[in-house]
């Protein structure tokens, strides 16, 4: 079975014996224990000051265009220029795969991604249009922000990597973007959900570029290394996070909705705020074309601990996927201390293993 490609081979926050929240993990920890899903990047690292790219979620069913997914959209702080999203919560549905970057390059993303539809897809009529759902965040700190270099052809490369291996940290659409005051970039983890006799995933992938104070299982971490974002957030903006959230149950798309909002909480317990100027924005899309699923609240209360421990486990593993990596006008964000931060966490929280 695939494995997480991590850089350089780095251990993932589980690896060192946590574990997060109460929940069975998938066997990968990925967004890609949901059956079909895949996830491919294409990385752009040139000269001093280009350091993004692009990174593609693929629900891999077929004919996706035509018999389209429930889907849902909920915006934590909608200070962003995510693309495709007004249709979603118009018509609770995605047609196209779904594809992150950084904020000015949604445009030649996006028709990238039109391209890849049109290319692929069957029974698309000359007066058809096709949403394509493109989140962004802005990596310009390390990245020349305002050149023109993500192209389409950036897109199809990201496309035709898709695959089950889902490698983290500084690579696709993260390679540019920071995780509170460190380099981070991608992160995904995935928990299971029994519904009686059945057992459902909940996978989630997070392009992390926001700030705040640390905190990992309660512990401040943050606080205790004197690396505290709150001081500097009134000299320059925070970050943004976009939430790619993938399930195999058979969920309405207002079920969606409210699972995708809790993604939020497990933001916050990771120790962002949302911040004003923070582009927080949680896309979830179910793969299963069943009749949806009628749940009790506590049926339904799994689903929303599943979304929030994902996240929050998602986030720890793009942080400790991270290198330090130097950019745009000298600027660089230096790796999370990892070793540091266990010792810490092994003297003052829990290092429990589920």
């Amino acid at each position: 079975m695939p494995a997480i490609t991590q850089q350089k081979n780095k251990r993932r926050f589980r690896d060192y014996g946590f574990a997060v929240g109460f929940l069975p993990v998938g066997q990968r920890n990925s967004i890609t224990d949901v059956r079909g899903v895949k996830v491919g990047h294409t990385t752009l690292l040139r000269g001093n000051d280009i350091r993004t790219g692009v990174t593609v979620i693929d629900p891999g069913v077929s004919s996706l265009f035509e018999k389209k997914l429930p889907a849902a959209v909920a915006v934590g702080n909608g200070y962003g220029k995510i693309a495709g999203t007004t249709q979603v919560q118009e018509l609770g549905t995605i047609e196209a795969p779904i594809a992150l970057t950084n904020t000015l390059a949604v445009g030649p993303v996006l028709r990238g991604m039109i391209d890849i539809v049109l290319k692929h897809e069957k029974n698309i009529a000359p007066t058809d249009s096709i949403n394509v759902l493109v989140g962004e965040t802005n990596d310009g700190f390390l990245n020349d922000l305002h050149k023109d270099v993500v192209t389409k052809q950036d897109v199809v490369a990201a496309y035709n990597s898709r695959n089950s291996d889902v490698t983290e940290g500084p690579i696709g659409s993260g390679t540019g973007t920071r995780c509170f005051s460190w380099k981070g970039g991608i992160g995904t983890s995935s928990r299971k959900v029994r519904v009686g006799s059945f057992t459902y995933t909940i996978g989630v992938l997070v392009q992390t570029n926001f700030g705040g104070s640390l905190t990992i299982l309660g512990t401040p971490i943050g606080e205790m290394l004197q690396k505290n974002d709150f001081s500097i957030m009134s000299k320059e903006p925070d970050g943004s996070c976009m939430i790619v959230l993938a399930t195999d149950a058979p969920l309405s798309s207002l079920l969606l909705e409210r699972i995708a909002r809790r993604t939020f909480i497990g933001l916050a317990r990771t120790g962002s705020i949302l911040s004003a100027t923070s582009g927080d924005y949680a896309i979830s899309f179910g793969t299963n074309r069943k009749e949806p699923l009628t749940l009790a609240s506590t049926d339904l209360n799994q689903f929303f601990l599943a979304a929030v421990e994902s996240t929050e486990e998602s986030v720890y593993n793009a942080l400790f996927a991270g290198e330090t990596m130097r950019g745009r006008d000298g600027n660089t964000l230096e790796e999370a201390p990892i070793e540091y931060i266990i010792n810490l966490l092994r003297k003052y929280g829990t290092n429990s293993k589920k």
